[in-house]
């Protein structure tokens, strides 16, 4: 693994000069100006605060960029990562945080060298899907107290929800604070999209907002995201505090809820990208680098990391080069730290707030919502909605789990669907074009999908509502499997026929369900010659016979 790292960072920076750097460089400002805000607020919606969203950014965009297992990708805070933390801080506090993001670290290091990666590619997009909208309604719910200055209790979004009418919390509107937030939705909303690609929507908007607050009220009037410390180490960190081992056994599971995130996203994220790059992520090696950030960051007091797929594409479409890119951009973030730290601490939650509810809006992926509905999957608009339901009701690995075996129950359900066909003889099919009298009660029955106990019941109702037909001749070409119990009613129903003066002949039997119509003597039992290759030799079998 080693080699193979060197030798693709040397085919990276196979021919790097100075225009290339040029590249990196600029892209690197432009990602920093998208993630500026972005790590502030889910920093702040993570349940720690606004300095462990920066440490997180600058420290992922180093460590699991120069480690990971591609040129392109951009790690850091993410709405869907803070939106499970937010659960873990109401339980276990920002000390709770850092241990489970520890945790994660080495549980994404394990899964690496098992392999563990590849599990993603089976997850159904409608539950990827159904998660992302899960997440989205967590992170918009989750800000209500910061948009609308008011105050909740609960361990997660619901429960806080609820709090506000069973008299736990308080629902008393800052409209200072709605005024703050709704300024900064306005602005992401109408700002144009070709200035976006220079200066992030949500960038403007936290900077307006910062203006106003600073100059109409200096003295504050609404909470503002506070003292941020001009250090790369925050005050919980664990170098600081050391580590404390008295939850870590509750920890052990929204660890692995964090750890599945950090890899469905990471590599999902690089599954699309690599798309936009034309270059392929090395998914192993990915989560080792996402393993060794993540068990770094705590250290240093920030919270879990993963790839983003926002500052990724702009990366891309910024024209970033190599991985040069994110460093660029943690560099930038430590001078904003340092040099405009006092001014950051005034920035509204609630602005934040504002960025986070249209990020939650955006992040859901709306053309593949559409596509689910519009065309009426019934299958993957029940998967979607579970799982986005679970997502929010539950945890991730729950929601996951629940999305998956949905997805598995309904493609049981409908391989497990055998369809019947009733047809009569088509002429146009025989040599002669014609068939005589005797067959003018002869009835085809097309039969596609597995015969087995729990499909017996309606192939034997098909067959016995044909009671006037003299002649039935199975098509059973679709058929792919049969079992021992089906073939049992089959042949009752054939004796049963065959007394009434009804003759049933079977065609187009595949290689398999042969072989256990032999295993089971029912092709004996029958007779060979009720077996044809087709229905038209067995019409014609049926036009000769005496």
């Amino acid at each position: 693994m080693f080699k193979k790292y060197i030798s693709d960072l040397k085919t990276e920076f196979r021919g790097y000069n100075g225009k290339s750097l040029a590249k990196d460089l600029m892209a690197g400002l432009t990602v920093a100006a998208v993630a500026l805000p972005l790590a502030l607020a889910f920093g702040v919606s993570s349940g720690a605060d606004a300095a462990a969203g920066m440490v997180t950014a600058i420290v992922a965009g180093i460590v699991i960029a120069i480690l990971g297992g591609a040129s392109y990708q951009i790690s850091g805070p993410t709405g869907a990562m803070a939106a499970i933390l937010l659960s873990v801080s109401a339980q276990y506090g920002v000390s709770g945080v850092l241990m489970a993001g520890f945790l994660s670290g080495v549980i994404l290091i394990v899964a690496a060298l098992c392999k563990v990666g590849k599990l993603v590619s089976y997850l159904p997009s409608p539950v990827i899907t159904g998660f992302t909208s899960g997440i989205a309604i967590i992170i918009a719910l989750g800000q209500i107290d910061n948009f609308f200055g008011t105050k909740s209790v609960g361990e997660n979004a619901i429960q806080k929800i609820i709090s506000y009418f069973n008299g736990e919390g308080s629902f008393a509107p800052n409209w200072w604070a709605v005024m703050f937030g709704v300024l900064v939705m306005v602005i992401m909303i109408v700002y144009p999209k070709k200035w976006n690609a220079v200066v992030p929507s949500s960038l403007v908007g936290i900077i307006v907002a910062l203006v106003v607050n600073m100059i109409a009220f200096p003295d504050g009037v609404v909470a503002e995201v506070g003292d941020i410390p001009r250090s790369l180490v925050t005050k919980d960190s664990l170098i600081v505090n050391g580590f404390d081992f008295s939850n870590i056994t509750q920890l052990i599971m929204p660890a692995v809820s964090v750890a599945a995130l950090g890899m469905i996203e990471s590599l999902l994220c690089g599954a699309s990208a690599g798309k936009m790059k034309g270059e392929r992520l090395d998914a192993q090696r990915e989560l080792i680098a996402q393993g060794i950030g993540n068990m770094v960051i705590p250290l240093l007091g920030g919270v879990p990391a993963t790839a983003a797929i926002a500052r990724t594409s702009v990366a891309i479409k910024s024209g970033g080069q190599t991985r040069l890119v994110s460093v660029v951009h943690s560099i930038v973030l430590i001078l904003s730290m340092f040099l405009l730290g006092g001014v950051m601490s005034r920035i509204p939650l609630a602005a934040l707030a504002g960025v986070l509810m249209v990020t939650a809006f955006r992040m859901n992926e709306w053309h593949a919502i559409k596509s689910i509905f519009g065309k009426k999957f019934k299958s993957s608009i029940l998967q979607y909605l579970i799982t986005m339901v679970a997502t929010v009701v539950f945890d991730l690995t729950v929601a996951i789990v629940i999305g998956v075996v949905a997805a598995m129950l309904v493609f049981i359900v409908k391989s497990c669907e055998l369809k019947v066909i009733v047809s009569d003889i088509d002429e146009r099919r025989l040599q002669g074009g014609k068939y005589s009298d005797k067959l003018k009660s002869c009835k085809v029955v097309y039969l596609s999908g597995p015969l087995f106990f729990g499909t017996q019941e309606k192939l034997i109702g098909s067959i016995s509502e044909l009671s006037e037909a003299k002649q039935i001749i199975l098509s059973m070409r679709g058929v792919p499997t049969v079992d021992d119990i089906s073939l049992g009613e089959l042949e009752s129903l054939y004796k049963q026929l065959k007394e009434q003066g009804t003759q049933i002949m079977f065609c187009g039997v595949q290689e398999a369900v042969s072989e256990m119509m032999e295993r089971a003597d029912f092709r004996k039992r029958i007779g060979e010659e009720n077996f044809y290759w087709d229905a038209v030799a067995a019409i014609n079998a049926l036009e000769t016979a005496e």
